[in-house]
């Protein structure tokens, strides 16, 4: 078959084997639960890997600290205040090449965590605080936090 058709394909629903040791008295068997899904749980290990690294975490924060660029790229927005912390801020900040920068960047864009706006040749990066809080909180209550 090929890799598109079991791609599309529904898993096969497969029934519950039976424990491998008896269960002691009282002790009842673990509860089976159906509020995570494939897709959902995928999304929510993307957020996780986004905030599993130090370096990521440390430009959340600074997103969060600052609200708009005060680098090179503020004085030519044409007088507007660019919202955001522009990309050449974090690499200078982190001792960072702008492809590290920009590959960090990425993994927070794509887990949902930051919104980027460009102007011109300049992208601004903020951290997106509904989402960023919606993921954090069904970490959260996954694990009964």
């Amino acid at each position: 078959m090929p890799k598109q058709m079991r791609e599309m394909s529904p898993a096969p629903v497969r029934p519950p084997q039976a424990s491998c040791c008896p269960l002691p008295t009282g002790v009842s068997p673990l509860p089976t639960t159906d509020g995570l899904g494939a897709d959902e749980a995928a999304h929510l290990a993307t957020a996780a890997k986004a905030f599993s690294d130090p370096i990521r975490l440390r430009m959340l924060a600074q997103m969060t600290a600052a609200q708009c660029c005060r680098g090179p790229a503020a004085s030519e927005t044409s007088g507007n205040e660019p919202e955001g912390v522009c990309v050449c801020e974090l690499q200078g900040l982190y001792d960072l090449a702008q492809s590290k920068v920009s590959y960090h960047l990425k993994v927070l864009r794509e887990a949902g965590l930051v919104r980027e706006a460009r102007r011109g040749k300049w992208s601004f990066y903020a951290v997106d605080e509904a989402a960023a809080r919606a993921a954090l909180a069904r970490l959260g209550s996954l694990l009964g936090l």
